[in-house]
């Protein structure tokens, strides 16, 4: 089974390409790890427990009351009220506040990656070609040499992508969306490391025009994916998993191997400097 590695930065369009891979004609299963992080920080749950704990008492607003939007009863069963997700985006995300970054990422990532290796697995039981890793961060979370193919979803113009996060999120002030924008590695760069990957390893999904020219993309990498990968290799792995355990080895070694060199790289430029 092909894990699809599909990243891209913020207001890129990451979310609308995942929607088309999960639909006719692709039908892929999708682990979204958005979504999954979502889930994992409900209330109840331990992640809950110490988000409130490290950020509830410098944060006055990180809860707010239930209503029938966020959990409704969620907050009338003894669980805790939601959290204030706008309050904790504008905490996180500031200037100067990488250590919150640091202790927010601490406390969701293992927690989402044991929900995404459950639905990884359920995929492949199930006999898909290939499943799709929705993931923000995929090159920063390190879950790159995981993916046999990783899709990049970037747009050439910045400015695209400031008026795309202004018009998602009206709650945003221009400095926050800014800052929202800078606190992540900028897409161009990850669209020129998946790049390096190779033909089929690596590919990216350009998202400058419409929604309609967005689907026409898709079409053009998803046929070089396909292409490196038919689906009559992932039911030969299905049906020998000793050869999915060589070919998933391989596949992150070879991954390794590529982000390795790429760091190496950036390191030599840097001291050029």
């Amino acid at each position: 089974m092909l894990l699809l590695g599909l990243t891209g930065s913020i207001a890129t369009g990451k979310s609308t390409v995942s929607s088309v891979l999960a639909s006719p004609p692709y039908n892929l299963p999708v682990v979204d790890a958005d979504k999954i992080a979502r889930q994992v920080v409900e209330p109840g749950t331990s992640g809950y427990k110490q988000i409130v704990s490290h950020f509830g008492p410098s944060t006055p607003d990180l809860l707010v009351e239930a209503n029938t939007e966020n959990g409704g009863e969620v907050g009338h069963n003894g669980k805790g009220r939601p959290l204030n997700r706008p309050a904790l985006g504008r905490r996180v995300f500031g200037e100067g506040k990488d250590s919150d970054r640091k202790a927010l990422n601490k406390i969701v990532h293992p927690a989402v990656r044991r929900e995404m290796y459950r639905q990884m697995i359920y995929a492949y039981l199930r006999g898909s070609w290939a499943v799709v890793l929705d993931v923000p961060l995929l090159f920063e979370s390190g879950w790159e040499p995981m993916c046999g193919t990783i899709m990049v979803v970037a747009v050439r113009d910045p400015a695209i992508q400031m008026q795309r996060l202004r018009a998602r999120d009206a709650h945003l002030t221009e400095e926050d969306a800014k800052n929202r924008v800078a606190a992540q590695w900028d897409v161009r760069d990850k669209a020129e490391r998946c790049l390096r990957r190779g033909e089929g390893a690596g590919v990216v999904v350009w998202n400058d025009g419409e929604k309609e020219e967005l689907k026409r993309e898709v079409e053009r990498v998803m046929s070089v994916v396909q292409r490196s990968h038919p689906q009559w290799w992932a039911w030969m792995l299905l049906l020998c998993p000793p050869l999915a355990a060589v070919s998933g080895c391989w596949s992150y070694v070879r991954s390794w191997w590529i982000k390795k060199s790429w760091e190496r790289e950036k390191q030599r430029e840097k001291a050029k400097l």
